[in-house]
């Protein structure tokens, strides 16, 4: 079960009592008070384990605690240690506080570990407190409360591009083919209920992760569909690829409109990352309709449509777009190109396109 969101009331043990006790042997006389702290309570620790990839383990659970401290002894003995409380994340987790809704933690790296919570001191013990005033002090200090804090925990995602498109325009399709992933594919709208994350090669020394959540609608940002509640997924990537559907019955112009405006409508800093598009779904033969259809709506970004050739082309009369090598314009589409997962058409273009432009989105 994919779980990306929970709350929990975390809270650090509480220190140990001191205790209250005095010497008794034979021979010694007068031995006075001997009682021991009480030991500190556990802390509450948060681990990144990459080997997880979900919250779900947290599921059904709403107060974790750490272990108390034991209570002091007589003979100057300590209480041992509370155990602490270890919590295991993904990469990507954020600790938020639940009441404010500010961002306490952002775990990104693998065996990243920080002490999140202090655990209580422990109580001094009767030994603590004898004076010349008063040699038979019969208290001891209790312990310190641990802190506590509720919390939400949410998953992002760590992927260098987003996949944003409609339900079944061939997202998970795209994934498949060129990364490692292996998404349920079918042909109805949202087989993808969860995202997925796909490891793509380039070459023998370069590769990026690649992240697809649920397909977006109209009205997403009102909450319609799933692709809103999954959108904390692709924010942390560096560019998005937009898929646009050349066989759907919306034109082009209207689906690339329309995500872009729910992708505004949910946050303006992920509207505003660099971003290319992939025409999907050109598997069957040329058509002068389809070539007009790409070349209109090139157009109507306000770019110039090129003519591509050698490998990268399923024609050599369909329109594509790429940006001046020397120059990288953010508020345009890095490139724009008709692919065919299927076929494979276009695919290594892609890919290759995709890495090019996830170094220039670095550097800026």
């Amino acid at each position: 079960m994919f779980i990306d969101t929970v709350e929990l009331t975390l809270s650090a043990g509480k220190g140990g009592p001191g205790a209250v006790s005095f010497r008794r042997e034979k021979h010694v006389i007068m031995g006075g008070p001997d009682g021991g702290d009480g030991g500190r309570g556990g802390d509450v620790i948060i681990r990144v384990d990459s080997n997880t990839h979900t919250l779900s383990h947290f599921k059904g659970k709403r107060h974790l605690k750490a272990q108390n401290g034991q209570p002091g002894m007589g003979r100057n003995k300590f209480g041992k240690k509370g155990e602490s409380l270890e919590i295991i994340v993904p990469p990507g987790t954020q600790v938020i506080d639940k009441d404010s809704g500010e961002l306490l933690l952002d775990l990104t790296q693998e065996g990243q570990k920080v002490v999140f919570l202090k655990g209580g001191l422990g109580g001094l013990g009767n030994t603590h407190f004898k004076h010349a005033t008063n040699q038979r002090p019969t208290y001891a200090q209790p312990g310190r409360p641990g802190e506590s804090k509720t919390v939400r925990l949410e998953l992002k995602l760590i992927a260098d591009v987003g996949l944003v498109g409609f339900p079944n325009v061939g997202k998970s399709t795209l994934i498949s083919t060129i990364s490692n992933a292996a998404p349920e594919i079918a042909n109805y709208e949202f087989t993808t209920i969860t995202p997925k994350l796909g490891m793509v090669k380039v070459d023998e020394y370069n590769s990026y992760v690649m992240a697809d959540i649920p397909g977006i609608i109209e009205g997403a940002s009102e909450g319609k569909g799933l692709g809103l509640n999954f959108l904390r997924h692709i924010e942390r990537t560096a560019c998005l690829l937009f898929m646009i559907d050349l066989a759907n019955y919306r034109p082009l112009v209207e689906q690339y409109e329309t995500l872009k405006m729910e992708l505004k409508r949910y946050s303006n800093r992920l509207a505003s990352r660099p971003y290319a598009i992939a025409l999907s779904r050109f598997d069957g033969a040329f058509s002068e309709d389809v070539a007009k259809d790409i070349k209109d709506f090139i157009n109507h970004l306000g770019l110039e449509a090129k003519m591509p050739d050698g490998e990268y082309a399923l024609s050599s009369t369909l329109p594509v777009y790429f940006q001046d090598a020397y120059e990288f314009d953010v508020s345009l589409p890095f490139f724009i190109l008709p692919i065919s997962s299927v076929t494979s058409g276009n695919i290594q273009a892609l890919r290759f396109g995709l890495h090019a432009l996830i170094q220039k989105a670095r550097e800026e």
